[in-house]
């Protein structure tokens, strides 16, 4: 029941009371007036609400219309987005695909630079030693394969690697390590005769090779021959082998000239 009845029954009660005691309905004239006033403002407001009512009801209706229309349009939208990221994402996989034979190519590429590099670095070091050769002291009158002659042997070996004349250097380091092992030079013959092989690419001998340097006691050729070892496995492919040599001249060599190389190289092949 609404406000409008309540007041309905409300003065229906009061005229009835007036009809019934008609002395006490003069005291109650001046509350009857208020009453009849407070009917009708409660009548116009029903009226306004009814009014209010006919124009609100469409504008609802309309609004819910649009929401409705707005909720397939965003459907639709929604559908077309999901497109489009699907899309991106089939884009996304070729291009992870492109990626990985990039990864491949670039790996193949950065092999090739490094051995380069190693070249460039072993040539570089073997002038390096002929050159000191050279300037340092020599005595012509100690034994024939001490001193003198065991030093001009070795430079004339030591040309033919950067030549480039291998099997000519290998039998003069050979014939220099199986003379004298106690030569000074002794150690770095040994790591020369390793470097031919592995330029000659024969990485299975220069490995064997490499790993005779170590037998000499004081030689400062160690951690040249811990690198090579390394690089030596990766070029024969053996990864597992190549990282654990690459580990070694970072745990045993830290202030080696090539640790960074080392942790550069078993970083790419922590990658791969």
């Amino acid at each position: 029941m609404n406000k409008f009845s309540i007041y309905i029954l409300f003065l229906s009660f009061i005229l009835s009371f007036e009809l019934i005691f008609p002395q006490s309905s003069k005291n109650y004239d001046k509350e009857l007036r208020r009453l009849n006033a407070k009917i009708d403002r409660v009548r116009v407001l029903v009226d306004s609400l009814e009014f209010n009512d006919r124009l609100l009801l469409p504008e609802l209706m309309s609004a819910f219309r649009k929401s409705v229309s707005s909720k397939a349009q965003q459907d639709s939208i929604t559908v077309v987005m999901m497109k489009r990221i699907n899309t991106l994402n089939n884009k996304i996989a070729k291009l992870e695909n492109q990626a990985k034979f990039m990864d491949s190519t670039s790996l193949e590429i950065y092999n090739k630079l490094v051995m380069i590099e190693n070249k460039i670095v072993t040539l570089t070091n073997s002038y390096s030693e002929m050159s000191q050769m050279k300037s340092g002291p020599s005595n012509s009158n100690e034994p024939q394969f001490n001193a003198a002659k065991y030093k001009k042997h070795y430079m004339k070996s030591l040309g033919f690697f950067q030549n480039q004349q291998y099997d000519d250097a290998i039998k003069g380091f050979y014939e220099l390590v199986s003379s004298d092992a106690t030569n000074d030079l002794a150690d770095n013959c040994q790591y020369w005769l390793a470097e031919c092989y592995y330029s000659k690419k024969d990485f299975k001998r220069a490995i064997a090779e490499f790993v005779k340097v170590f037998n000499y006691a004081g030689t400062d050729k160690d951690d040249d021959a811990q690198l090579k070892l390394g690089l030596s496995y990766q070029s024969m492919g053996s990864i597992g082998k190549a990282k654990e040599e690459f580990q070694r001249l970072i745990d045993y060599f830290p202030g080696s000239e090539y640790y960074p190389k080392a942790k550069d190289a078993l970083r790419k092949l922590s990658i791969d």
